[in-house]
């Protein structure tokens, strides 16, 4: 995990360096920059060393007789098996990087290789014989990649891990035309190319791209909908494949030349990764001694998790870490967090950016964390009665559903719940019947149409909305410590399959996330594995507000900045915030409500700070 940075013509040396090294924080471990002779491009890496931590992994790197130059942020994590292959076609080999078996495989497989990987990346590789550049993004849009065109850009063509990294070559920094739909469509604008600095755009998950003679040409290479088919497997046999492919996700996660650990809610999604990464470490190495955990804490507050994170450690017998979440002593870097976050968002990065920074000062440079799981498998209150347009004609299938529906929310009464599903069943209908709402940009694609209404949802969710502007924040989280997160949930094959068996494999006995339930059922505790309340990593903004930030937020709100700022409206605001500690009892909702207003202030503040 990596920053990368290039730009078409070349740049000198000096500039190049400061642009580059506004991602310092993505790759502390060292730099490269390399120039063409022909001055056609310039590349640049920061390294943060996972594998072969030499210098014969450093980049930019070399290969084929210096013909092709590769500047990459990720990790393939089948880089040993794609190596062997190689190596029976003839291949050498010099270091033990995954970058190299990068390179080995686009001389063989020309950018097609990426098809091959399993793994999270975004590159970059010149080809100085043609004068062409070759970018390419992982299926999902793990690793970020971002890029602006000459004619904002004095006269160059630029990409880059980060927005940060362009804006020393722009004219000057303007706010997005597209930043009041941005700010209102927060889950929507990511896997667009939609982005908040005016002119950069944000390059497409699961897409290749070419730029030659000053003509940038993208093409997608990824559509899950290719890759699945119906499965009419028993349970028990869908069960034993997902535990196969989902073990496998998790061991080869675990390959890396830096200790490995993982960031522990408690819930079901992360404690399933720490114990099938347990039982892989007992089974493999014979101890679980190395195996850390880290685990955020918010006493006294609605969000706090750390009793069921001590009941997954103390039953899988691994070390564990409580990290004390003091909001007042992030709070003076909190312009300097939403620098590095870069984007807008629905709570504050303080306690992610936290635990990360807490997980490397232990000495930890890759976490593999529970991501992805929530929108694979069905994992969100409302999405659960999507799939009462699968079972209306079987009262069985539909009374699960609804029982699913009511213990995710244990603290709604019933006559509530029957009113909550009659709204959705009426607005649902209603959408169908006008033909509004929003639609999948793949809703014309065959395999589409054959999925069940659950899975047409979770397609949305995992592609399109959720997901992706997670994985983002997740990025900006944890490489703002230096820490690459590794998310087994999104090994390809495991989405292949998921979006290949029925609502019925994923609500099952009254719970959603049947069968990861059953997956990891002799693994884990039975309260672990079918408690009910679902909290998630959140900021506990209702009570910081009311309590230790109170003073932080109400001093902005009376600053000239924030009574002048065009971007937020600042009477509205202040409303919001003194309705919230006016408020008896306000719910976690009423700060989240409240942060998401105020953001795009402290966001257009921070940036301008620290350009």
């Amino acid at each position: 995990m990596c920053g990368i940075l290039g730009t078409i013509p070349a740049t000198n040396e000096i500039d190049f360096k400061q642009a580059l090294d506004k991602m310092l924080h993505r790759g502390p471990d060292g730099y490269g920059v390399w120039t063409s002779l022909e001055n056609d491009i310039t590349l640049g890496h920061r390294r943060l060393s996972i594998l072969d931590l030499t210098e014969a992994g450093k980049q930019p790197m070399h290969y084929y007789n210096d013909r092709y130059t590769l500047t990459y942020n990720g990790e393939i994590y089948n880089y040993i098996e794609l190596r062997e292959n190689l190596k029976k076609d003839g291949f050498v080999f010099l270091t033990n990087t995954d970058s190299e078996v990068l390179l080995a495989s686009f001389v063989k497989y020309g950018i097609n290789c990426v098809e091959r990987f399993n793994g999270m990346w975004a590159f970059a590789i010149w080809d100085k014989l043609e004068k062409t550049l070759y970018l390419s993004r992982d299926r999902f849009g793990k690793k970020p990649l971002f890029y602006v065109d000459i004619q904002r850009a004095e006269n160059k063509f630029i990409f880059a891990s980060e927005m940060k990294a362009i804006f020393p070559f722009l004219k000057d920094i303007q706010i997005s035309t597209h930043f009041d739909w941005i700010k209102n469509n927060l889950f929507y604008y990511e896997s667009t190319e939609k982005c908040l600095i005016e002119d950069i755009k944000r390059f497409p998950a699961g897409h290749n791209g070419i730029y030659k003679n000053g003509k940038l040409i993208i093409k997608r290479y990824w559509n899950t909908l290719d890759h699945i088919e119906t499965n009419n497997d028993s349970y028990s046999k869908q069960i034993d494949t997902f535990s196969s492919i989902f073990e496998d996700a998790c061991r080869i996660r675990l390959r890396a030349d830096v200790t490995c650990g993982s960031a522990l809610s408690g819930g079901l999604d992360s404690s399933s990764i720490t114990a099938f990464l347990s039982k892989i470490l007992r089974e493999d190495f014979g101890d679980t001694k190395k195996q850390r955990a880290f685990i955020a804490s918010f006493p006294k507050t609605q969000i706090d998790e750390t009793i069921y994170a001590k009941k997954v450690t103390d039953h899988l017998n691994i070390n564990a870490t409580f990290c004390d979440i003091d909001p007042l002593k992030s709070v003076s870097d909190l312009e300097k967090s939403l620098y590095s976050f870069e984007e807008l968002y629905i709570t504050s990065p303080i306690p992610m950016m936290e635990v990360y920074s807490r997980i490397k000062e232990s000495g930890i440079t890759v976490s593999i964390d529970g991501h992805g799981a929530d929108e694979l498998l069905c994992g969100y209150n409302e999405t659960i009665l999507n799939s009462l347009f699968d079972s209306w004609n079987n009262k069985s299938d539909t009374k699960n559903i609804l029982n699913a529906y009511s213990n995710i929310n244990p603290s709604i009464q019933n006559s509530q719940i029957k009113q909550n599903v009659y709204k959705f069943i009426v607005k649902d209908l209603v959408k169908r019947i006008l033909r509004y709402g929003y639609k999948s940009y793949d809703f014309k694609h065959p395999n589409f149409k054959q999925l069940d209404s659950l899975n047409k949802q979770l397609y949305i969710l995992t592609h399109e909305t959720i997901l992706p502007t997670l994985l983002r924040n997740y990025d900006r989280y944890s490489m703002n410590a230096g820490v690459e997160i590794r998310m087994p949930f999104l090994d390809h094959r495991l989405v292949e399959f998921l979006f290949s068996i029925p609502y019925t494999s994923k609500i099952k006995n009254g719970f959603t996330k049947s069968i990861l339930r059953s997956a990891v059922s002799p693994l884990l505790p039975n309260d672990i594995v079918f408690r009910k309340d679902k909290i998630g990593f959140n900021s506990p903004m209702t009570e910081w507000i009311k309590g230790p930030l109170k003073e932080y937020f109400f001093d902005e709100m009376s600053s000239i900045s924030f009574i002048n700022s065009s971007v937020i409206n600042p009477p509205e605001v202040k409303k919001i915030f003194t309705n919230l500690i006016n408020k008896k009892s306000p719910e976690y909702i009423d700060g989240q409500i409240a942060w998401t207003s105020i953001m795009p202030y402290l966001w257009e503040k921070s940036i301008l700070k620290f350009k």
